[in-house]
């Protein structure tokens, strides 16, 4: 299996994981509502199976996210993790979102002065 197929199962592993558990619902609880067996819960959260566009959709509505965070929320893909940043940033005034932004660049600044 090609090294980025089975980092997108990971991604979208994780997403779940993260997802049902800010949720609130245990795997078998999850499992219930989806109508499937414990173990293909966990098969996806481990990214040993991925989840059909359908099954997709249907884990959006339960947690009530979009379909693209269960793909983007756990990438370590710069542009995924740009997006979001952009989505948590919307959450924010536009004060909050400046001292923000001034703390990132002031950490970046001192992870590279640490890595000199």
């Amino acid at each position: 299996m090609p090294d980025k197929k089975q980092e997108l199962m990971l991604t979208v592993g994780r997403a779940i994981t993260k997802y049902r558990q800010a949720a609130g619902l245990t795997q078998a609880q999850l499992a219930e509502i989806l109508d499937m067996s414990n173990d293909a819960v966990s098969r996806m959260e481990r990214g040993k199976t991925v989840p059909t566009i359908l099954r997709l959709v249907e884990l959006s509505e339960i947690f009530h996210c979009e379909v693209a965070d269960l793909v983007i929320d756990s990438s370590n893909r710069t542009m995924d993790q740009a997006r979001r940043l952009e989505r948590l940033l919307q959450e924010l005034e536009n004060d909050q979102r400046s001292e923000l932004l001034d703390l990132v660049e002031r950490l970046i600044r001192w992870g590279n002065r640490k890595n000199s």
